[in-house]
């Protein structure tokens, strides 16, 4: 049974994944190379739990407890050589994460899983370094931003680890109200980039053609297939709809669509300008950037809005099934 956490990395993804399971009763120890970042990541995560407090997502006694589930450390060692799974945060660079998880092989008990949030990297050249019997406990498990809130993480199942410990894992997430999606193949981006990359792919050609407005193409999607895929998916919208519709439509759809291979040229001119979003102050809409931290919460806002509401009909969908 896995009780004890390491997370390596306290940036943006390894200190949001902390807090989700420090959130849980889980004994977490939060490692990172940056003893500025290590100092100042305490009270970043106690700002987000109250943040959920304040929106009732968390009781406000849970705060403190949560807060007291984390420990930090800047020495690797130290941090993961009592712990049952440690999950590196680390940046998407090969090389890095094969000496690193050559150094976690060393450094951990035996029975220790490991676990990359990467949805970029093959599975296979991150174990390069490691031993043998490591490679049967070791997993890609790739969580979506913010990872304390977005209720998806998905989990490699690639033919290196045995199901009893595959089942560990997926029980884990589980026990923290993760929905947890079993890929099969080790493929670029796993399952739900690749459907976010398709989906965006279309957009930003759209656009390109001149065909609407940003906040109109934003608003089609937003109340059109996002708001069905906020309860379902692509798969039950298809069987409810008809098989023979979407067949029909995909034949006069699909050939006039984008089909291109690399990032939209319109995107690329963008980042090319230094038009980055929201961190540079304009991308394909403009923004206040005195107001960008209050932006991103009210953003926070109406994802944790929408993680409560997913959760009661996940439970409601549940019961359904059973009867």
């Amino acid at each position: 049974m896995i009780k004890k956490i390491a997370v390596i990395g306290a940036g943006t993804m390894g200190h949001s994944i902390a807090l989700n399971f420090s959130i849980y009763g889980y004994d977490v120890n939060l490692y990172d190379t940056n003893s500025t970042r290590i100092a100042n990541v305490e009270e970043e995560i106690k700002e987000e739990l109250e943040f959920l407090a304040e929106e009732e997502f968390i009781e406000p006694s849970e705060i403190m407890k949560a807060l007291s589930n984390i420990c930090y450390f800047t020495d690797l060692q130290e941090a993961v050589m009592d712990r049952d799974y440690v999950i590196e945060a680390a940046p998407e660079i090969l090389k890095l994460k094969q000496e690193l998880f050559q150094k976690l092989d060393e450094f951990c008990l035996d029975h220790t899983i490991l676990a990359s949030n990467t949805s970029s990297l093959n599975l296979e050249s991150m174990m390069a370094l490691i031993s043998n019997d490591r490679r049967k406990k070791m997993i890609v498990n790739h969580w979506y931003n913010p990872g304390h809130i977005m209720p998806i993480v998905e989990l490699s199942f690639f033919g290196n680890m045995p199901e009893d410990i595959y089942l560990k894992v997926e029980h884990l997430y589980k026990s923290i109200n993760k929905q947890c999606v079993k890929v099969l193949k080790d493929i670029p981006g796993l399952v739900a980039n690749r459907i976010q990359q398709g989906v965006a792919r279309e957009v930003f050609s759209i656009i390109e053609q001149g065909i609407a407005a940003p906040e109109d193409i934003d608003k089609a999607l937003q109340f059109g297939p996002a708001f069905r895929y906020a309860t379902t998916g692509q798969l039950e919208i298809a069987d409810l709809g008809g098989l023979d519709i979407w067949c029909t439509v995909g034949d006069n759809l699909l050939k006039v669509m984008d089909n291109s291979l690399s990032a939209n040229s319109l995107l690329r001119r963008k980042v090319e300008e230094g038009k980055l979003g929201l961190k540079s102050g304009e991308g394909f809409f403009k923004y206040n950037q005195e107001n960008s931290s209050e932006i991103r919460k009210r953003f926070i806002q109406k994802l944790i809005h929408q993680l409560k509401a997913s959760e009661y009909y996940v439970e409601k969908k549940t019961s359904l099934n059973n009867i």
